[in-house]
């Protein structure tokens, strides 16, 4: 076979060349490449609208509150309606009563909780609901301190439950991990809890949710409209569902008891039986710390606050868990009165009026607000008369 029959390849295109410069070779397969002065412009847009969708929707999705609301027990965890309603309440420059759901009121409707009786009493619709169910004070401390910024310049009565310095593992000081409530709103780095074993990853995303309001906007919505699930998960389980149609703007009523629906009847009648619990040294004592703090920082943000401790169900507790129990009582009082902090400590109300060791129904509610509006100080400090 000759030489002129074989194909002769093609020669290679020559790279184009300026004179006195390198041949262009391309920087990658993308068409539109940004110049550093756009990808700030980019990133601008990007937060931009990151700040701006969450504050737009509240202007789209009504919050209907009255003088009786209360967080709805489905978004016990929904941090960003909660702000919302932190928000709400601190503006109308009442006294907003805060803590567990001792004031949210468990085992009773929201016209039955403590702030409700308190507003009866008083003729007046001066006291918010800021209770949270199941927030205990490490999480608390966390919701001032992140989502109650509004709270500055306030009446405050803030609710001490010494429950949850009953043993090691309410006091969150246990070793073995189990899981906690509201585990979001506690330290994430700067407090070694010793039972809580998040993820370095999860920690970090924690972290962040709190400063970044979109992420807390999109957990909104997974809580209120789906569920408490993401996106994905939620069309796979219901796959001939329109998503956009689950976002009905309607959020859970505060009406709403919390699932499965408790029975609202005196302990004695459940079949719960007495019991000793290991109280906590208050020295000791991770939930008496994070308590001091709150107080604290609510009295750094020029808040005045008064603390009421109690009713725990004393009518529980064994003998020497009583002695135990008046005790720690006594220390709290002492250091809230040694940093001039108002309080009132609750008289036991009748063992009837309790549903377990510390959530009392209906008619404890009230028997409460009475003793808070004949308490002088109480009287001094919300400036009121009982009627």
């Amino acid at each position: 076979m000759s030489n002129s029959t074989v194909a002769e390849l093609p020669e290679p295109p020559d790279l184009v060349q300026v004179s006195g410069e390198e041949p262009e070779t391309p920087f990658g397969s993308n068409e539109l490449r940004l110049s550093l002065s756009e990808w700030f412009a980019v990133a601008f847009v990007v937060c931009a609208l990151a700040y701006a969708v969450p504050i737009l929707w509240k202007q789209i999705e009504p919050l209907q509150c009255g003088p009786d609301y209360r967080v709805p027990f489905r978004l016990g965890n929904d941090y960003w309606a909660i702000e919302r309603w932190i928000d709400e309440a601190a503006s109308w420059g009442g006294t907003l009563v805060v803590g567990d759901s001792v004031v949210w009121g468990h085992y009773v409707a929201k016209d039955a909780a403590l702030p409700h009786f308190l507003n009866e009493r008083t003729q007046s619709d001066r006291f918010a609901n800021l209770g949270i169910d199941g927030i205990h004070p490490a999480a608390l401390l966390g919701l001032v301190k992140h989502y109650g910024r509004a709270v500055r310049g306030r009446d405050v009565v803030l609710h001490c439950n010494l429950l949850w310095m009953s043993s090691k593992r309410h006091d969150l000081t246990e070793e073995k991990e189990f899981a906690l409530n509201h585990p979001k709103l506690v330290p994430q780095f700067f407090a070694r809890i010793p039972c809580y074993r998040e993820s370095l990853s999860g920690r970090l995303g924690n972290v962040i949710g709190r400063e970044v309001p979109l992420l807390g906007w999109a957990s909104h919505l997974q809580i209120a409209y789906f569920d408490n699930s993401d996106l994905a998960t939620w069309t796979l389980d219901r796959p001939y569902e329109c998503p956009a149609r689950a976002v009905t703007l309607r959020l859970p009523s505060p009406d709403e008891p919390p699932a499965p629906e408790p029975v609202a009847r005196p302990w004695t009648e459940q079949g719960i039986d007495r019991f000793g619990p290991a109280w906590v040294e208050l020295e000791t004592s991770f939930q008496w710390h994070c308590f001091r703090r709150t107080v604290e920082l609510l009295q750094q943000r020029n808040n005045r606050v008064f603390v009421v401790l109690g009713p725990f169900n004393e009518h529980m507790l064994g003998d020497e868990s009583c002695r135990v129990y008046q005790a720690r009582k006594q220390a709290a009082e002492s250091w809230l009165r040694q940093h001039s902090v108002p309080c009132c400590i609750a008289a036991p109300l009748p063992s009837r009026l309790y549903a377990d060791a510390s959530h009392p129904l209906a008619e404890g509610y009230r028997m409460l607000a009475d003793q808070l509006l004949e308490n002088e100080q109480f009287q001094r400090f919300c400036g009121i008369r009982r009627q």
